[in-house]
């Protein structure tokens, strides 16, 4: 018999394996100072764009203290238990109705957190006989979630609504055989990585064609999208043909939680029936309160969202004036894709920190193929216009180093000696 330890400790995975070089600097990295554009990483002042502050409000002034007053009234124990036993309160149930107003939804219901809220919805929505059709390109918490499902789960190729289409024919097809379940359909508003917006408008319309619900999960979208900042169902004109919104507090609201808001009676079943809810401690009443706040500046001050994409435009059109492939996105994160292997990607992503000031986080292999290298870049309303310059000069002078091959004689230091 195997022992699962040394199974385990045998093969770290493929980031874990370079643990011991990275780890501190490239793995788990310490940023400290005040939540900004500009914090300091191991002494030394960096220009930040890793962070998902997209509308600044992480140390908005309103923010800090609702947050201090929440914890001065309250403490982090309130309210106590699970809400469905004894956690409940006025202000959770006022924060899902905002939520769901704001949304142009019924009803909403507050999750502990984004990723395992979105496992426990999959969960919670499909048994065995239902069939999942997702996008190929999905966050890590629905993959997981769609990989604990029992049932069939069919993938589309990213974005591909002609083979969204084939995969629904194929759902259908099988329902019909088992004569049982349904069909989920699982997209996103806005693809992490890439910056592209889900094809919402074309899925929705599958639905005159084929009988299933759409859940979307809207983390990049929520409060950057749309005209009041509803998201991507509200940018493209579909939100009413999106059955389940989800979001986190995570990105727009620089907070912790999550929501998913829809009609009332499907919400209803979810409340009451969400394990990683029922069996969980009620969101700490500090956090409600400061999302209340972040809530409410997100609605009445559209200009940290016109200065997000203001500053999001800014970056992207630089990089592009620089000949920089930034792909398809058509939000505000901004990918950067380049060429080459990792031990010039390491050596670039130091350059940058260490002689330009610049923390970016940067995407190699395993994740993606050998030979390529992604930063990604995430803008903020409270990056300027000295912030985007002296990062579009880094950009310029590194890819010019990267292009020429300086950086394939590098050494690499072990900076975890460093730590």
């Amino acid at each position: 018999m195997a022992d699962i330890f040394e199974r385990l400790l045998k093969n770290y995975g493929p980031l874990g394996q370079h643990r011991e070089r990275a780890h501190g600097y490239f793995a788990f990295p310490k940023l400290e100072g005040d939540i900004s554009s500009r914090m300091k990483f191991r002494g030394k002042d960096m220009i930040v764009w890793s962070l998902n502050n997209y509308l600044g409000l992480a140390n908005h002034p309103e923010v800090r203290k609702a947050d201090a007053e929440g914890a001065a009234a309250y403490g982090l124990a309130y309210p106590m238990g699970a809400r469905m036993m004894s956690g409940n309160s006025n202000l959770h149930e006022q924060l899902e109705a905002e939520l769901a107003a704001f949304e142009h939804k019924e009803d909403a219901a507050l999750l502990n957190y984004g990723y395992q809220g979105m496992v426990s919805i999959i969960d919670v929505l499909c048994s065995r006989h239902d069939v999942i059709v997702y996008d190929a390109e999905s966050h890590a918490c629905i993959i997981d979630g769609v990989r604990l499902h029992p049932g069939h789960r069919y993938v589309f190729k990213h974005n591909d609504v002609e083979d969204c289409e084939k995969q629904l024919q194929r759902a259908t097809a099988l329902i019909e055989k088992q004569k049982a379940g349904g069909i989920l359909v699982i997209t996103e508003g806005v693809f992490g990585m890439a910056g592209d917006q889900g094809k919402l408008t074309e899925i929705a319309a599958l639905k005159k064609k084929y009988q299933f619900r759409l859940l979307v999960d809207d983390a990049h979208g929520f409060g950057t999208l749309g005209k009041t900042g509803a998201g991507a169902g509200e940018e493209q004109g579909c939100q009413d043909d999106i059955d389940l919104y989800f979001s986190t507090f995570a990105k727009s609201m620089a907070s912790i939680g999550a929501f998913v808001a829809g009609d009332k009676a499907i919400i209803d079943y979810i409340r009451y029936n969400i394990r990683s809810q029922i069996f969980a401690k009620s969101l700490p009443m500090p956090l409600v309160i400061g999302n209340l706040k972040r809530l409410e500046l997100l609605r009445n001050h559209p200009e940290y969202k016109e200065k997000l994409w203001s500053n999001a435009r800014k970056l992207q059109e630089g990089l592009k004036a620089r000949g920089f492939d930034i792909g398809k996105t058509d939000s505000v994160v901004t990918p950067v894709y380049m060429k080459g292997g990792v031990e010039e990607a390491t050596a670039m992503v130091m350059d940058l920190r260490e002689n330009y000031g610049i923390f970016a986080s940067i995407v190699v292999y395993p994740v993606i193929p050998k030979g390529h290298i992604i930063y990604r870049l995430i803008p903020s309303a409270v990056h300027t216009d000295e912030d985007i310059e002296r990062t579009l000069t880094a950009f310029s002078e590194t890819k010019t180093k990267l292009d020429a091959g300086a950086y394939r004689v590098e050494a690499i230091p072990d900076m975890a000696e460093h730590n």
